[in-house]
């Protein structure tokens, strides 16, 4: 299997565990009896990125591995400042929709093809080194800083949540 198409598969399972995360960040919220929206604007520190920031981040660096590895075109999505819960689990529900479709033939050849960053114009990586030294650091960065915010905050989650399911049999 291309690696770029099991790691998007990984990342496939780390948007359903941050949803996940958020519906328990839900359940704290009305437990405790205070507005789950409040959640959205928590951060770690002063100048780091929101819970929302975070989410749409984690989000975008899902779609987007998916979209430069099959030379597809990501849902757009606006990155408000004040996303509700709701908005933020539609984008999450987006992403998964646009990633689940993709099929493995279709991540061929990505280890070669040259990917480009906004950031770094006339500048360019292979899809490989792309992968492992941009994408993957950069979007396992916000899911954890995601996850800290919300277990910060006092929603039981755990190691458990953080790594989801695992596929195990008898032994």
């Amino acid at each position: 299997m291309n690696e770029a198409y099991a790691q998007l598969k990984q990342m496939t399972k780390m948007l359903k565990n941050l949803r996940g995360w958020i519906d328990a960040g839900v359940a704290h919220a009305q437990a405790k009896k205070f507005d789950p929206e409040v959640l959205t604007t928590l951060r770690l520190s002063p100048d780091m990125y929101t819970l929302t920031q975070q989410v749409q981040s984690a989000c975008d660096g899902v779609k987007f591995l998916g979209a430069r590895a099959t030379g597809t075109q990501a849902p757009k999505h606006e990155d408000t400042v004040k996303a509700t819960i709701a908005e933020l689990q539609a984008r999450i529900d987006s992403v998964l929709a646009y990633v689940e479709a993709f099929k493995p033939e279709q991540f061929d050849g990505f280890e070669d093809r040259t990917i480009t960053m906004a950031f770094l114009p006339g500048k360019g990586s292979k899809g490989q080194d792309w992968l492992e030294e941009m994408n993957l650091p950069n979007t396992y960065f916000h899911l954890t800083m995601a996850y800290a915010i919300l277990r910060h905050n006092g929603v039981g989650i755990g190691k458990t949540e953080f790594i989801g399911d695992l596929k195990l049999h008898d032994v």
